[in-house]
């Protein structure tokens, strides 16, 4: 599992490691670790006769990159350092002297020649988007065929939520130190990144246990997903309850119980308008034509997509949050939630919005919700006592209580087709009916979501909700292979 620690708490660590070591020690380390980076970004063999340029700040992210650039000058390269502060770690630019390299006089022509660019503008403390002198220097550095490495953050980006105001540098790869920040996970601040890298300069022993946020792995899903054991029948492996669809939308219904029936669900029990669609799709889906507590037994409810705006789909998500079942609402089912409603319910509840539902719940534009990913799901969260997984470029999940966010790994552009939500509210359903935590099983339903759009949209082609469906399987596979 990748985590991920805010900027306050990554420096009062530093702080407290660096008074047990000698001076500039862990500058040295993150300096060591970024040469080593970029000598592999060159290849092997490339590093001697290298032009490499630095984009020097004033803080000690500057200081880093003049200290890496030092030792890439003593194996060969020719190094530059194109200065963009007011004034440039002291330290780091004597040792770049000293081992050959030199200070431009002026930036464009050595970006223009450059093999790798070192962008240690501004660090993790940085606040806003670039300086207005720093933006044609970076616009000049992405433009060039220079590799981009950003100095354990992407100048321009806000370590903390992700957010990028104004104009940013963005970077091949991304050589970060001690540990990763949140802003390298979350979009819109991720597209920045490029390819990350974390190097170890000590700081396991000094952090808290908790993060701020979590990013799940193959690992960790083979160790959280439910296995059938020898004595298991379909109660033990979870039934869910279905209600989705319309007479407008009885694809949505289709979808969201191949969701369900690929997540691993004992059964699915549908309930809703579309039932001759969904047997003729799934014919092992047991139907009824409703109340949702007249359908039987189940283990969890997802209730939502498809099922319209009229008083009737109102109705329909009071019955089920009636219920003292995990409950799942996506889609149609979020209009007009009343947080007091979910709120009284003693069983777990999910919340799936996309950043538009995301908006109209909490009462702001939808573009303040894509720019604060991580500050809406929070908010989400903690107005509705429930777990929220907030859709899009990048899927987040809050859990009702706090805590650490957790951050999906695997999304894709792919995803953005229609109907893909209502399989992610079906695989989500059926992890909760098997028993999983409502974070766990929004967690590992987004991961495996993503995989499979993956998989289906191998070579770049584009994909459909239901083969990304269809794709579940491999996915499955994928993680649990070797567990």
């Amino acid at each position: 599992m990748r985590i991920a620690y805010r900027v306050e708490t990554v420096r009062t660590a530093e702080a407290a490691l660096m008074a047990r070591l000698p001076p500039g020690t862990l500058m040295q380390r993150a300096a060591a670790g970024l040469a080593a980076a970029c000598c592999s970004l060159l290849g092997k063999g490339r590093v001697y006769g290298a032009r490499v340029v630095l984009l020097v700040g004033s803080g000690d992210n500057g200081g880093d990159a003049l200290y890496a650039g030092a030792r890439l000058a003593r194996r060969g390269a020719g190094v530059t350092a194109v200065l963009l502060g007011a004034r440039a770690h002291e330290g780091g630019l004597a040792a770049l002297r000293a081992a050959g390299g030199r200070v431009a006089e002026e930036p464009f022509g050595p970006l223009a020649a450059a093999d790798l660019v070192l962008d240690g503008i501004t660090g993790i403390g940085g606040r806003g988007g670039l300086r207005p002198e720093a933006v044609p220097v970076a616009r000049a550095a992405r433009g060039s065929d220079a590799v981009v490495v950003a100095v354990d953050l992407p100048s321009g980006v806000d370590a903390d939520t992700g957010e990028v105001h104004g104009e940013a540098l963005r970077a091949d790869a991304t050589i970060t130190f001690g540990a990763y920040k949140p802003g390298l996970l979350v979009d819109p601040a991720r597209e920045y990144a490029g390819a990350l890298r974390l190097v170890d300069i000590g700081l396991g022993d000094v952090l808290p246990g908790v993060p701020d946020l979590e990013a799940l792995q193959h690992e960790d899903l083979a160790w959280l997903l439910p296995v059938p054991g020898a004595e298991s029948d379909k109660y033990r492996r979870g039934v869910v309850g279905v209600l989705a669809g319309s007479a407008r939308y009885p694809g949505a219904a289709v979808l969201a119980v191949a969701g369900a029936l690929r997540g691993g669900a004992g059964a699915v029990r549908y309930v809703g308008h579309a039932g001759d669609a969904v047997i003729a799709a799934h014919p092992e889906t047991l139907v009824h034509p409703g109340p949702p507590d007249k359908a039987g037994r189940v283990q969890a409810w997802v209730v939502g997509p498809g099922i319209g705006e009229g008083p009737g789909a109102g109705v329909a998500v009071g019955e089920v949050l009636a219920s003292d079942v995990p409950v799942l609402v996506d889609a149609d089912g979020l209009r007009g939630l009343v947080p007091d409603a979910v709120r009284a319910r003693t069983a777990p509840t999910l919340l799936t919005p996309h950043a538009g539902e995301a908006a109209a719940l909490l009462g702001v534009a939808r573009e303040e919700v894509e720019a604060g990913r991580l500050a809406a799901v929070r908010e989400l969260a903690g107005r509705f006592g429930a777990t929220v997984l907030l859709k899009g470029s990048t899927t987040v999940v809050c859990g009702a209580d706090g805590g650490p966010v957790r951050v999906n790994p695997t999304g894709t552009s792919w995803l953005a087709t229609a109907g893909s939500g209502d399989v992610l509210s079906g695989l989500a359903g059926s992890l909760l009916a098997a028993g999983l935590p409502a974070l766990d099983a929004a967690s590992c339903a987004a991961y495996l979501h993503g995989l499979a759009a993956r998989r289906a949209s191998e070579g770049g082609a584009p994909v459909t909700a239901t083969e990304v469906a269809d794709s579940l399987r491999g996915a499955w596979r994928d993680v649990t292979a070797g567990a």
